[in-house]
């Protein structure tokens, strides 16, 4: 498990790495939704997420609860609107649901097989329109949620096609971490 200063800072390096393999620029729900995406491919295959973000089963779909609150605080809400000059540095707001990257991500902080999954998810998700994002992203893990409720990791690995014992894998890592850190 990552201390929150390096779930920050994985989380940012992962906004800026699908905002640059997008053009440079996003809207909020194309990033969330790639991110999404490449966390179902991650967990199926390898048994954990890219950036340990929690999943909030929201109207349009699934949201990386940190993530949304980096992005909410670059233009001064949220919980983290506080923080808005620690994030500013690496983001600039677009009207008010887009974010240009102002700098390139640090890759020391992705791993191949997540730069991988980051990557088929952009090759598959970039070109959907907000419609047919939000309707993949409407998934079972997203029903099985309540919502504005946490979505859950085994869910969207099963979604990702985890087999079983990739489930019993994530399962147990989830009750180590929890035995572990509470």
């Amino acid at each position: 498990m990552n201390s929150p200063s390096d779930k920050i800072a994985i989380t940012i390096n992962t906004l800026l790495y699908i905002i640059q393999k997008i053009g440079g620029i996003g809207d909020f729900h194309k990033v969330f939704k790639i991110l999404y995406f490449a966390d179902q491919k991650h967990l199926a295959r390898y048994g954990s997420a890219i950036t340990e973000d929690k999943y909030i089963a929201m109207t349009y779909g699934p949201v990386p609860s940190m993530a949304y609150d980096i992005v909410k605080s670059i233009r001064g809400d949220g919980l983290m609107a506080t923080f808005q000059d620690q994030f500013t540095p690496y983001f600039e707001l677009v009207g008010k649901y887009s974010i240009r990257a102002k700098i390139n991500p640090d890759l020391d902080y992705l791993s191949e097989s997540e730069m991988l999954c980051l990557n088929e998810s952009v090759s598959e998700s970039e070109q959907l329109t907000f419609q047919k994002r939000t309707d993949k992203s409407h998934d079972s893990a997203w029903h099985n949620a309540d919502e504005n409720g946490e979505m859950s990791l085994m869910d969207i690995a099963k979604v990702g096609g985890a087999n079983n014992g990739m489930i019993a894998y994530i399962r147990e890592s989830i009750e180590n971490e929890e035995a572990a850190f509470g």
